[in-house]
């Protein structure tokens, strides 16, 4: 087949399902492998040497989630293009059902009882407001950018889901939200000066911000500021975890050798604090390893959106990468001190099944846009239309 007929034929949009499949990014599937075979690892680690009770479910979870991601990677794009305001709709219905009727844990109403799974809707949201973003920048002039009245539905977009999650309580995928829409903002063309101007408004903020925290919230950002003033209360969690971070060496201590979490001082070992775990047991080396792994998704991330045909194929690549970007810098800044304990889990490694819902889903996206990246997506209303 020429080269000529391979375009014609990548521009069909009646692609073969077989077809599609040679396109699909087989590196990036087996980097979500690798990372899942990680979380499998050290939650069976986390247990004390059983695949009960995380183990196992995490591996069912991750074989659905890669059922999801190649159904949602194979799907056209102009689908998705579609569907983007409707299943923005639909998340940000389930945040008010949340809001009415959710289930209470750990102090927080943040899950749906689903029966099978317990779903945590704030979660999916992160997906939802970006790929609604990226459909209404992709269907504005670059000039238009200039103007702020075109930057009021997107800013609504973005702070609605963000001030219902604020009151569930959760600080952390409320920030993960709007860093996400900055993201795209950014990425669309919105000039330097305007997120200056929001920063310092924020910065103003910040004294009456404080009176609205929760005492838990208060407590977490003055912990963060000296671990010291409670250390056995709120500063616990962050103090067992350097300790267990600075003892597992070069080399660490060995598979299921770890004495902090197999001894119960480190709290939360197969979610938030599972990267403490791996570095406690496979030590600095073992960090780099799966640090180096996100690195090489990242890059798939990044190399896809700059090869998409349409601006929302970029945008929504770039932002979805972001995404991944900010759970991962996130959760191994907070296990190290550097931000406070926010409850950000770390994709495929951590044991939850929402975030592997969400993790699969924003990589399917990305492997879509990577599909379809000569497909045409009009840009109605604009002059010069691609």
């Amino acid at each position: 087949m020429s080269a000529l007929d391979d375009m014609r034929l990548r521009r069909n949009p009646e692609t073969p399902l077989a077809r599609k499949l040679l396109y699909l990014n087989w590196g990036l599937v087996l980097l979500v492998l690798a990372l899942a075979a990680v979380g499998t690892a050290m939650l069976y680690s986390a247990a004390n040497g059983s695949f009960e009770p995380w183990a196992w479910a995490h591996m069912a979870r991750v074989a659905g989630g890669l059922l999801l991601l190649l159904a949602v990677a194979l799907t056209d794009i102009r689908l998705w293009f579609r569907a983007a305001y409707p299943f923005y709709a639909l998340c940000l219905l389930l945040l008010i059902i949340v809001e009415v009727k959710g289930m209470v844990g750990m102090g927080a109403q943040r899950w749906i009882n689903l029966g099978f799974m317990q779903l945590q809707p704030s979660e999916l949201m992160k997906v939802a407001l970006l790929l609604a973003l990226a459909r209404y920048f992709h269907g504005i002039a670059h000039r238009d950018l200039r103007h702020p009245l075109y930057l009021l539905v997107p800013l609504a977009l973005a702070l609605t889901p963000a001030a219902l999650v604020l009151r569930q309580p959760d600080l952390g995928t409320a920030a993960m939200l709007l860093m996400g829409a900055g993201t795209l903002f950014f990425l669309a063309g919105v000039r330097l000066w305007k997120f200056a101007l929001v920063a310092a408004g924020i910065g103003a903020l910040v004294p009456i911000a404080w009176s609205f925290l929760h005492d838990y919230q208060k407590r977490r950002v003055l912990v963060f500021l000296d671990p010291s003033t409670d250390p056995l209360g709120a500063g616990y969690h962050i103090t067992q975890s350097k300790i267990a971070l600075g003892s597992g060496g070069l080399f660490g201590k060995g598979f299921l050798e770890g004495t902090q979490g197999h001894l119960n001082f480190l709290p939360e070992r197969q979610t938030d604090f599972i990267f403490t775990m791996l570095a406690e047991e496979f030590g600095l080396v073992g960090a780099l390893v799966l640090l180096g792994l996100y690195l090489l998704v990242f890059i798939y991330g990044v190399a896809i959106a700059l090869s998409a045909g349409s601006q929302f194929g970029r945008l929504l690549a770039m932002g979805l990468t972001a995404n991944l970007f900010f759970y991962v810098f996130i959760n191994m800044a907070m296990v190290m001190g550097l931000l406070p304990v926010v409850g950000v889990p770390l994709p495929l490694v951590s044991y939850g099944g929402t975030v592997i819902l969400t993790t699969m889903l924003s990589l399917g996206l990305i492997l879509n846009v990577r599909i379809h990246r000569d497909y045409h997506i009009p840009r109605r209303g604009l002059r010069n239309a691609p």
